[in-house]
Order: C-alpha cells, then sequence, then structure tokens
C-alpha cells in the first residue's frame, strides 16, 4: 500500500440532506443493512436506483415499521451507544447529534436537553447520521473536502409555523463550521439541519473540487424534483494528485508573526490543518529590533496550496505569505486496528522496502480509549503498541 490519504469531495451544488449523503454512500458500496438494524428503532431502508433530470443515481428512504416516538438527545445518544458500533463511529455520531441539538436549542430558546427530536426526525436522523459516520469510516476517508453548500429560499412549513429558507438551524450550524453556502439557485428548502451538520463535523476542508485521482464517484438523489436541474448530491473518492509537476507541487508556507495572542496558536494550526496543510508548526525567531516573534509554516501541495494561504490570512495576524517549492520523500503506509481492554485502536504502520521501521498508534483513539476506559493514556499507548506488534509478528 502506498501512504496517500483517502481523499473525498462532496458536491452540494443542490443542497445536502442525510439521506442524499446516505444514497451516495450506498452508491459507493456500502452496506447499510446491518448497521441500521443494530440501531434497534424498527426501521430499515429503503434503495432505489433512480434518475434526475437525466443523472442515475441512488435514492434512500428511512421506512419505520411502527410508530415512532418523540425523542431527546439523551434518547438518540443511548441507542448509538447500544448498537455496540466501532468507536470511531460512535463518537462522530455523538457530535453530529449534539450540534443539531445546540443549533436546536439556541434557536427555540430552550436547552439541549429539552430539544425534541420530532421534525428533524427522530428514526430519520439517527439512521442517516449513524449510517453517514459508519459509510465514512468503511470507505476509510481520511479528508472530506466540501464544495459551497446550496441552500434554496422561499419558505418552507415547519412545526414552528412557516420559516425563512434557509431555516434558522441551519443558519446556526453554518455559523458554528467553517462550511460555506449560498442562496439559491431554487426558493425552494435545498439544505437541512442533518445534512449540515453531518458536513460541519466531518469535513477537514471546504472548496472547489482538489487536484485529486478521482476513483469512483457516488450520486445521491434528493425526494425533491427540480425544474431543469437533477436533484443530487455527489461525493467523489480518489487520492490526493499534484498538479503534474511532480514533486515540485509541494509547498511550503511561511509567514513571520509578532503581534498574535499566543493563546490563538493551537487553533491557527487546527485551521491549517483543516484547510488541507499536510503538516503545520511554529518556529520561535527574534525579529527585528530584538522582538520576539513565530514563523508560521505550513506544508501543503495541489489544489490545497491556495486554501491552506487563505487560512494563513484569516487566522493569524500577518499580512504576507511566502512561498518555497519543495521535494518530499514518504514512506509506505497502511493502518491496522488493534483491540486495547475492548477498545478500538488504529495503528500506523510505516514501511522503507517493505521493513516495518515504524509503528504509531493513532493518538486521537489513543485518548478517547483512555477516557472510555478510565485508565491513563500513555497506559493504552503502550498496549496498542504491543499488541500492534503481536499482530504483525
Amino acid at each position: 500500500m502506498t501512504g496517500t490519504r483517502r481523499l473525498a469531495w462532496v458536491d452540494c451544488s443542490t443542497g445536502v440532506s442525510g439521506d442524499m449523503l446516505l444514497g451516495a454512500f450506498v452508491d459507493l458500496g456500502v452496506q447499510l443493512t446491518d448497521v441500521v438494524g443494530a440501531l434497534g428503532v424498527n426501521a430499515d431502508l429503503v434503495v432505489d436506483a433512480t434518475t434526475r433530470e437525466g443523472m442515475r443515481g441512488v435514492s434512500v428512504t428511512v421506512r419505520a415499521d411502527s410508530e415512532q416516538p418523540t425523542r431527546t438527545l439523551s434518547d438518540l445518544l443511548r441507542i448509538v451507544d447500544s448498537a455496540r458500533l466501532q468507536e470511531r463511529v460512535a463518537r462522530r455520531a455523538h457530535a453530529v447529534l449534539r450540534r443539531i441539538a445546540s443549533a436546536e436549542a439556541y434557536v427555540h430558546d430552550t436547552t439541549i436537553d429539552e430539544v425534541h427530536f420530532h421534525e428533524i426526525g427522530a428514526v430519520d436522523t439517527i439512521v442517516d447520521v449513524v449510517g453517514v459516520c459508519f459509510a465514512i469510516d468503511a470507505l476509510a476517508i481520511d479528508d472530506l473536502v466540501v464544495g459551497p453548500i446550496a441552500l434554496g429560499g422561499g419558505t418552507v412549513e415547519t412545526s414552528h409555523g412557516v420559516l425563512p429558507v434557509p431555516g434558522p438551524a441551519v443558519l446556526e450550524l453554518l455559523a458554528a463550521s467553517q462550511l460555506s453556502a449560498y442562496g439559491g439557485p431554487v426558493d425552494v428548502e435545498l439544505a437541512t439541519p442533518t445534512g449540515i451538520a453531518l458536513l460541519a463535523e466531518l469535513a477537514t476542508a471546504v472548496g472547489p473540487m482538489p487536484t485529486m485521482r478521482a476513483t469512483a464517484v457516488g450520486i445521491g438523489q434528493g425526494s425533491r424534483q427540480l425544474p431543469g436541474r437533477p436533484n443530487v448530491l455527489r461525493v467523489v473518492t480518489g487520492d490526493p494528485a499534484t498538479s503534474g509537476a511532480g514533486d515540485d507541487a509541494w509547498r511550503v508556507l511561511e509567514a513571520n508573526v509578532d503581534d498574535l495572542d499566543p493563546r490563538l496558536w493551537p487553533e491557527v494550526l487546527d485551521r491549517l490543518l483543516a484547510a488541507g496543510a499536510a503538516d503545520a508548526w511554529l518556529t520561535p525567531i527574534l525579529m527585528k529590533k530584538g522582538r520576539p516573534a513565530h514563523t508560521l509554516s505550513a506544508l501543503a501541495c495541489g489544489g490545497a496550496v491556495e486554501a491552506v494561504r487563505t487560512a494563513m490570512f484569516r487566522e493569524s495576524s500577518t499580512i504576507g505569505v511566502r512561498l518555497s517549492p519543495v521535494t518530499k520523500s514518504a514512506l509506505d503506509r497502511e493502518w491496522i486496528t488493534v483491540e486495547v481492554h475492548g477498545a478500538q485502536v488504529r495503528v500506523k504502520i510505516a514501511r522503507l522496502d517493505g521493513e516495518i521501521v515504524n509503528v504509531a498508534p493513532e493518538w486521537a483513539d489513543v485518548v478517547a480509549a483512555a477516557r472510555d476506559l478510565d485508565r491513563p493514556a500513555k497506559e493504552i499507548l503502550a498496549a496498542a503498541t504491543t499488541a500492534a506488534g503481536r499482530e504483525l509478528g
């Protein structure tokens, strides 16, 4: 295997909803029957191959076998926990559901514990959220880039009365995310809170389709017929690719900064990575007149360079960014998953000419397992490394 990260781009030019995302991932070959059954909500998926304005795709509908109760956030979180999902899937599903509840609570002036998942879909929401989180994990997608989202316009009827489009919850979710969106192109509701919340939580970068080698395309069909345009959402998967200049497509972006509150630096680095940087770091320096400062640096290639430069301007106080071409050598990498006291931890294996030269448990998985098991992170790190060694022989 190569060390290339798995990349996906989401085309939201006619909006986004949970069922459209599910349809796109089913079209990519993800099997969701077992995970939906594990939720225990007496629901299944109706999957149909359909056509919208001449474009084929997959339509997915959540069908409930019985009357569904009104559920609160705590009810949905218990359903997720009882389904015995992979820890990464459950953690992401929890985060998405909390985003939805937080937005709904704010716009309706209540608390997240009092939000009732009725019109935002008790059973629909849980199936959509868990299904999409499961699909991201099943396809081993490392980076999810989300294009600008069409929101629609006009008004929509809800249990709270007639509301303008985009709805208050959609706007609140957008305000708390890095996603970009625009009104139109038709006066109907094109983006739902569930769809926005999923992308807000799962996106690692936003923007147009990055430079990539596309290997598959999944098309999810919306339930509404839009005159003159296909109501579809596309997920394009593949591998990052350079612009044809080989190693020269890699760039180091740098800026010297001496006037930024140091408490902001961790967030700045996180934003650069979210924008598509392969790495981001700080170097203490001494500038003219003896002023202490930092050099903010990031490594990026291809279509991510412009996004990282934009993030550097937006997130730091610099007014200039330097770009330098560099070459990069990378070891072949692969992932395995080991079990530590019942928790799942991913481990990255690096090889040089086929020989294993590094074994590194994923730190986010180590921290999550340590918290779930109430054990020290150093113990989980050591146990995961040992388990990986046993598996690799």
